[in-house]
């Protein structure tokens, strides 16, 4: 997207001060905030007329709430980039966070460098999470991995067949490692990452990284 100018970022959040701090951290670092808003409603409204490529998004917000603003707004663009900016690390809201679209999920405790970095990993894809939370989330491609759904429901597609490679691949995905630190860890060229990660996608029908940390948590949330 920097190809394209600055990323362009829209922050929400409920509280006034945090709301322009971080907003004013973004523009000082040459993020173009092309809008700010302070509750769910007004949220969904100027994202979709301001047509940002990132939103930070806080969970906790009146009149409706972040779970909501991202499952409407990525239903309405999916290349929409999200990344949650929140107070909680109660493991329930970040899978319902990723479960309702989002790319990845920083605590508030984070400095500014790592919002930053997040933003700028999230705008191009990347999975980003606070280090202990990307631990839940390679817990949930493991049980994927392990522990498929059972198929004995007639409505319920029979979950596709990684090869090793993949699922290990996979694993790197949801930890929120880039192409080229997986190809550094598995000592394969980059190509071959890509590869694998599109062979992945084709398997699971689905179109990007995002999804692929979707699917194994809601596959995951099925064993349940």
């Amino acid at each position: 997207m920097s190809d394209k100018g600055p990323i362009k970022v829209m922050v929400v959040d409920d509280h006034p001060m945090w709301r322009d701090a971080v907003a004013r951290d973004l523009a000082e670092s040459g993020f173009d905030v092309v809008a700010t808003a302070g509750d769910g409603d007004q949220a969904v409204r100027r994202a979709k007329a301001a047509d940002p490529d990132v939103l930070v998004l806080d969970l906790n917000l009146p009149v409706k709430p972040g779970v909501q603003v991202c499952k409407e707004l990525v239903g309405h663009n999916p290349a929409l980039r999200v990344l949650v900016l929140s107070a909680s690390g109660e493991h329930a809201d970040v899978l319902e966070a990723v479960k309702s679209g989002a790319t990845g999920y920083l605590l508030k405790s984070a400095s500014t460098d790592e919002l930053l970095d997040a933003v700028r990993r999230t705008a191009v894809g990347d999975p980003v999470f606070t280090p202990g939370l990307a631990g839940l989330v390679l817990g949930e491609y493991r049980r994927l991995a392990t522990d498929p759904t059972p198929t004995t429901d007639p409505d319920q597609p029979r979950a596709p067949q990684l090869t090793e490679r993949e699922t290990e691949v996979l694993r790197l995905v949801a930890k929120g490692l880039s192409y080229k630190q997986i190809a550094e860890r598995l000592v394969i060229s980059h190509r071959t990452v890509q590869n694998h990660v599109q062979n992945t996608l084709g398997k699971l029908q689905l179109h990007n990284r995002v999804e692929l940390v979707r699917y194994a948590i809601e596959r995951g949330l099925d064993d349940e």
